[in-house]
């Protein structure tokens, strides 16, 4: 009886010992608007950092929104950090805006690229890192690499538009209605010359909204090629063949614009990072639900990317 209850204790001490985190967890303030949580590798010195920057919409450290919860911005924290590689993710400051009830309705892109770098620049001031990288999904992206200019080591972008977003949203609109894009054509077309309109289709209102268009005009100045194409450090492109919102071609821009940068498309990786076998309909599935793991062979490539 004794050798059974010997290999049953040494067996469960197995397995929380395999389940123990190799990093240590802390929640960091920024500034007045920005609050995240940083993850350092235990036993590391002077790790490389990581700064996660997420995509559009009131999107949480965590990758999660109201309705949609795949903990995908955690997971690759965790992932990393339990590989040796510090990692920061933050609230978006919509985020933190609606949780107090007092939300700015004159919010810009701009904010968010501000937001990104002070995060930069709050960590190397720090020097606890040996280098900063900044990994960008979907929205995030073209923030991050914004950021990065002049200011980290090395950049990685993840579900990243190539085009210019109000070609993105042309795109998209006429794949599912080829009428109403050429509506959203007309407007994309005077939000780029910095002019709003309420001249647009109810059907389209949740996207060409008044009160959006200024953000919207923000947004269109910039076109990620051009962006990218002046960054100077070391960059990686991911994308995955599963990604209902941003293709393969969108990643393959950003190579052509930047003949320095790596690509890497992930078979079957969809844009919450999650591994997809079966339809479209599983893959929306996916976006709210938290209890998959994310790709490792996302994992594998930003790792070695960092380590080399």
């Amino acid at each position: 009886m004794k050798s059974y209850l010997t290999v049953f204790f040494v067996l469960i001490s197995s397995v929380l010992f395999s389940q123990e985190k190799s990093f240590t967890e802390e929640e960091v303030s920024i500034t007045k608007f920005i609050d995240g949580t940083l993850l350092n590798p235990n036993n590391v010195e002077q790790p490389s950092l990581a700064i996660i920057i997420a995509g559009s919409g009131p999107t949480d450290r965590n990758g999660n929104q109201n309705f949609l919860k795949s903990n995908s911005l955690k997971k690759l924290a965790e992932s990393l950090s339990n590989k040796g590689i510090a990692t920061f993710r933050y609230d978006k400051r919509i985020v933190k805006q609606i949780r107090q009830g007092n939300v700015d309705k004159n919010i810009m892109f701009d904010d968010f690229v501000n937001d990104a770098e002070a995060i930069i620049n709050y960590f190397k001031a720090k020097e606890t890192f040996s280098k900063i990288y900044i990994i960008g999904h979907s929205q995030g992206s073209l923030v991050g690499m914004l950021a990065a200019k002049d200011k980290a080591d090395g950049f990685i972008s993840l579900a990243g538009a190539g085009q210019n977003i109000g070609d993105v949203i042309v795109d998209q609109v006429t794949n599912m209605a080829p009428k109403l894009g050429e509506e959203a054509q007309k407007i994309v077309d005077k939000l780029k010359k910095g002019e709003t309109t309420t001249e647009y289709p109810q059907t389209l209102a949740s996207v060409f909204n008044i009160d959006i268009q200024p953000f919207m005009i923000n947004w269109m100045q910039y076109n990620p090629t051009e962006v990218i194409s002046e960054l100077n450090i070391p960059i990686l492109i991911v994308n995955g063949t599963k990604d209902l919102q941003v293709s393969e071609e969108e990643a393959q821009l950003l190579k052509e614009a930047n003949e320095n940068a790596e690509l890497k498309i992930i078979e079957n990786m969809n844009h919450v990072f999650f591994e997809i076998k079966g339809d479209d309909l599983e893959n929306s599935k996916s976006y709210n639900e938290a209890f998959r793991e994310i790709s490792p062979e996302l994992i594998k490539s930003v790792v070695e990317f960092i380590n080399s």
